[in-house]
């Protein structure tokens, strides 16, 4: 079961009226901090059980359940030379493929053929040649360049069982597996493989003004979030199994939260055009990730959707900036709705704040780290509120970002993590909380640059009599 909010606000109110009216209380989007909203992201879910994937889709996975070969590998002798098999020395009477060969019989093989009844060693196709007997009838001999005694007896066969034995263990669980993993979980037999829960996630991207390609007219805006949002949630541990794009009316927006596979055209089933589900249904999401509407104009229409659906805000808005209109909310059918705003650092922030937290406790990992690094700058207190700012490493510190406005993209994709700012600011050369970003190096550990012994700097020169100066030890 879901736990509590933490009190306060609308986390303690729970569902709001589904007209989506507003009490006058200005102080609602400060309901939870920075800090509470990161916890109980984590707290508010529960682990994806274990389940079966194929083996294409098993690539990364973490393995839950020990792979054991269903048969023997090699599951039947077979031939590792281009040649003959052959039975007992030569000369040898040829005989029809696949039959049981008598004592100097041979028969043609490739290399993986299965090793005939009889067989003792395969004769390498260059050791060997074709000749007639004195009744010209065919007959295989040694070639001059085979050598003495070739073959010998198990010669050139791989044995059934000579790499696993049916039943052996082949991969243990807890391994992520890599591309030889799968290749080898074939060879044993297996087309699926019991992987650790991840969390499904669908995107609703929201927003008539929004196009996908071109250069946006005044009154249009370029869409960030097509060309990002899939690639960081399969960074943050989620598989997007699709994304749907709606307009601003309410109907659009509860048909995409209703259903929960992605429609072919949401417009058309709020609009009751559509007759019912395809028949080829994809996994339903655990998570489902929208963009813009979270303010509180008349175009925003989660929280009202939610509502509608029966739904609960866990959180609703944070105590920071950018992206304090970040909403969390979870259905009755258990999907968790994550509400972004639809400026596009904002969105990023809040994704980082929820969405990472989230996605981590329903994938089986823990909470994401944030770490502390000294602050290059002095920031000013902003009472109230936290700060994401994101952050360039310039000679050990960190040095707050340009460009980082809410709209802003330009100073994000140059950072090398984030500074979580608390309200009362920051002075220069002070430890601040810090995470870094999903697709970044991590974040250095000031405690252990503290420990690291520094360096012995070699003994200064005594300045020589009458010479030149030598000046290269003020450079060093």
């Amino acid at each position: 079961m879901t736990p509590a909010p933490p009190h306060g606000g609308a986390a303690a109110a729970g569902v709001e009226p589904a007209s989506g009216a507003e009490p006058d209380a200005p102080h609602r989007h400060l309901a939870h901090t920075w800090q509470e909203a990161w916890q109980l992201a984590f707290d508010c879910a529960t682990p994806v059980p274990a389940a079966p994937v194929a083996l294409r889709e098993a690539l990364g996975r973490t393995l839950a359940a020990d792979v054991e070969a269903l048969v023997d590998l090699p599951h039947y002798a077979s031939s590792a030379m281009d040649g003959w098999a052959v039975n007992g020395s030569g000369p040898w009477i040829l005989a029809e493929p696949g039959q049981r060969l008598a004592p100097h019989q041979a028969s043609p093989i490739v290399t993986g053929g299965l090793i005939p009844p009889g067989a003792k060693a395969v004769l390498r196709s260059e050791s060997g040649t074709i000749a007639s007997d004195e009744e010209g009838l065919p007959v295989l001999q040694l070639a001059g360049g085979a050598k003495p005694g070739e073959p010998r007896n198990g010669e050139h066969i791989r044995k059934a069982g000579q790499e696993a034995g049916a039943g052996e263990v082949l991969i243990k669980s807890g391994t992520p597996l890599n591309p030889a993993h799968l290749a080898l979980a074939a060879l044993a037999g297996h087309d699926s493989l019991q992987v650790v829960g991840k969390a499904i996630v669908r995107l609703v991207f929201t927003g008539s003004e929004v196009i996908t390609a071109g250069i946006p007219q005044p009154g249009q805006v370029r869409d960030t979030f097509g060309p990002q949002l899939a690639g960081v949630v399969e960074m943050l541990g989620g598989i997007c199994t699709g994304q749907t794009k709606i307009g601003d009316s309410y109907a659009e927006w509860l048909a995409a939260l209703e259903d929960p596979e992605p429609a072919e055209d949401i417009a058309e089933a709020a609009a009751g055009q559509l007759p019912g589900r395809s028949a080829a249904e994809p996994l339903p999401a655990d998570v489902v990730i929208t963009t813009g509407g979270t303010g509180r104009s008349g175009t925003d229409h989660l929280r009202r959707s939610v509502a509608e659906l029966g739904g609960r805000l866990l959180i609703d808005g944070i105590a920071m900036r950018p992206g304090h209109p970040a909403v969390l909310a979870e259905l009755p059918d258990g999907r968790f709705i994550i509400g972004l705003p639809g400026n596009p650092l904002a969105a990023m922030m809040a994704l980082s704040t929820i969405g990472a937290p989230l996605l981590a406790a329903l994938g089986h990992r823990t909470l994401p780290q944030v770490t502390e690094v000294p602050c290059g700058s002095i920031i000013e207190p902003d009472p109230g509120r936290t700060r994401l700012m994101p952050f360039r490493l310039l000679y050990g510190m960190a040095s707050p970002a340009q460009h980082t406005g809410p709209g802003m993209m330009r100073g994000l994709a140059a950072a090398d993590g984030v500074l979580v700012v608390p309200p009362h600011g920051v002075q220069l050369g002070e430890l601040v909380p810090a995470f870094a970003l999903p697709w970044g190096a991590p974040l250095p550990d000031p405690a252990a640059a503290k420990d690291k012994p520094a360096p012995k700097r070699p003994a200064r020169k005594p300045a020589g009599n009458g010479g030149p100066v030598d000046w290269s030890e003020l450079l060093g």
